[in-house]
């Protein structure tokens, strides 16, 4: 993962919305960019563009967060491809690692269950339905699908289903 090209990461988020000029119409990019922006921040050698670039970062980390409801921290590990469809209500832990080409619908938590605790490892092409809450050290399987209000509490397999509260895999 740490020698595929940055850019292609971002070339792959935007290849997942339809139409034209998608920065005008989905806001949820925002929030892919700045993320985006903020990994390559951090990959930047010390001095001031890194400390100029790292104001940057967060003063359109806290905008994007506060406008559209979207934390995506840039120390969370997001694959290529990802799409956030329906803003609004999404918290990324930091520590959480996102495979490519997942998707994410509104009000999705993915996070710890206790302070300090384990995050989730999610594989490439995962669905989260919305209001989704994926939590703790656990592990989602690739191609994947979590159902909407789902609360995952425990490892999923490949190709699986989770459903209902507490999750069930079907």
């Amino acid at each position: 993962m740490a020698l595929r090209n940055r850019d292609n990461d971002w070339r792959s988020d935007l290849e997942r919305v339809d139409g034209a000029r998608p920065m005008l119409k989905e806001q949820s990019l925002w929030a892919i960019k700045v993320y985006r922006y903020g990994r390559s921040v951090d990959r930047r050698n010390g001095g001031f563009r890194k400390w100029l670039g790292t104001k940057l970062y967060w003063l359109s980390f806290r905008f994007v967060e506060t406008l559209f409801g979207i934390s995506l921290p840039k120390e969370a590990s997001v694959g290529p491809g990802l799409r956030i469809w329906h803003f609004g209500g999404i918290f990324i832990n930091p520590g959480v690692v996102l495979g490519s080409g997942c998707t994410l619908r509104q009000g999705v938590t993915i996070g710890n269950r206790m302070d300090g605790g384990g995050v989730p490892h999610i594989g490439d092409n995962v669905e989260i339905g919305a209001y989704a809450q994926i939590l703790g050290d656990i592990r989602i399987g690739n191609n994947c699908n979590i159902g909407a209000s789902a609360v995952v509490l425990c490892d999923v397999p490949d190709g699986k289903t989770a459903v209902g509260n507490p999750a069930k895999i079907i």
